[in-house]
């Protein structure tokens, strides 16, 4: 059994992982749809700055036009989330290189919600190439 189908099955608890770059991000979705989890996929490679990043969650995500595109408006709607829910962010390492210190803080703001009590699954897959970070690899 694969790292990811772990995850999707409750066998792996979620989180925030990089995804091995063996996987086929076009494939993915629907073997997480099949699972029963809501896709969300944010391509990263065109978004290089906090706005363009934070604009881009609240689309793939399904925030309510309400949504203030800034890191606190960020953790509050993370917490709306009522369906088991895959965020793959392909090419997060644009952001993470032109803004490290806030990418660090976006990814802390998605680590905590992943593993929050009694909320809908959530898990973050990060792929492409970036920095190196000390996150598990599902393979």
């Amino acid at each position: 059994m694969s790292g990811l189908e772990a995850l999707l099955d409750g066998l792996l608890a979620p989180g925030v992982h990089r995804l091995h770059p063996s996987y086929d991000v076009g494939g993915l979705r629907p073997v997480v749809e099949h699972a029963g989890w809501r896709w969300a996929h944010l391509d990263g490679w065109t978004r290089e700055t906090k706005g363009e990043v934070l604009h881009g969650l609240g689309e793939v995500l399904g925030f309510p036009e309400h949504y203030g595109r800034n890191l606190d408006a960020l953790a509050d709607c993370l917490d709306d989330i009522c369906d088991a829910t895959v965020l793959v962010w392909e090419g997060w390492g644009a952001f993470a290189v032109t803004d490290e210190p806030t990418f660090a803080v976006v990814v802390e703001i998605l680590r905590r919600r992943t593993g929050r009590k009694g909320a809908a699954a959530f898990s973050v897959l990060l792929t492409g190439a970036g920095l190196d970070l000390a996150l598990p690899e599902l393979d």
